[in-house]
């Protein structure tokens, strides 16, 4: 009888050896990573293929908005601390902008704009509701910011896309004192961008308000978006209070230099796919 007993207790020990491993294994792994968000559930299979290869650039954003997923964060939460802080961060990537893409599938469910690309939908923004235009315009405009940042960021652009600011605007010093103040004189909450003409194909400076951005018809200075700040305060004021300036001049130091030039070399290669 022990005997038995025995042998029960350690098979019922062997089977359960798995679970602890795999369960150990999770812990040491999200401990090691500091896990980011586990993304938005993919409901479609037209989703799920759409996972492999979207990060957000230019060419990504031609499939029809139905497949567009929710990008991970591409680094840790406080990985560009000081500048930005974990909690910011955490907040305004996994509350404010996976908001923005969960209320935009929301928006279009149903609809004829499930088979349109997201630059479809901004060329025509005056044709779709506010909650489109709105959550629309926040997914783009939060997954450019992102990845317009980097926790090895900063310093000045090099090669060609400095050559074109430096064409565009005198000097790259001169570029950056725009920039801010677009940035630091935006009215309430909005962006400052750096974008391509499509006429001239030089380089300009804007801002809009709210979640609008250079791609929507409504704009009156259009263009394709390579540099987004925002200037909500739920992009700052964790850290910064009421003083936006000091959030505007510190964003340089994590500026993802490399991202803003393959948008500028990608741009000449969709340009006529875009609308």
């Amino acid at each position: 009888m022990k005997k038995q007993l025995f042998l029960v207790m350690f098979l019922v020990g062997l089977l359960s050896l798995p679970f602890c491993l795999t369960a150990q294994q999770a812990v040491k792994s999200k401990t090691k990573t500091d896990a980011k968000p586990v993304p938005a559930v993919l409901s479609t299979a037209s989703e799920v293929s759409a996972v492999a290869g979207f990060a957000g650039k230019g060419e990504d954003w031609l499939i029809p908005s139905a497949n567009l997923i929710f990008p991970d964060l591409p680094y840790a939460y406080d990985a560009l601390e000081p500048v930005i802080d974990r909690q910011t961060v955490e907040i305004h990537y996994d509350k404010h902008h996976r908001g923005y893409f969960n209320n935009f599938k929301k928006a279009i469910a149903g609809t004829d704009l499930e088979t349109k690309s997201v630059y479809s939908i901004f060329a025509d923004i005056d044709k779709v509701s506010t909650a489109v235009r709105n959550n629309a315009g926040g997914f783009y405009n939060h997954v450019l910011y992102w990845s317009n940042l980097s926790p090895d960021g900063g310093g000045k652009p090099t090669g060609e896309l400095l050559e074109v600011i430096t064409r565009s605007f005198g000097s790259y010093e001169t570029f950056v004192q725009k920039f801010n103040e677009a940035a630091k004189t935006r009215f309430g909450s909005g962006w400052a961008w750096l974008s391509v003409d499509p006429a001239s194909k030089e380089l300009f400076i804007s801002s809009t308000a709210n979640q609008d951005n250079p791609l929507m018809s409504t704009e009156e200075k259009q263009g394709f978006p390579l540099l987004g700040m925002d200037v909500w305060e739920h992009a700052y004021y964790l850290k910064y209070q009421n003083k936006r300036a000091d959030y505007v001049e510190s964003f340089w130091n994590k500026v993802n230099w490399q991202d803003v030039q393959s948008r500028y070399a990608e741009y000449f290669k969709i340009a006529a796919r875009i609308k």
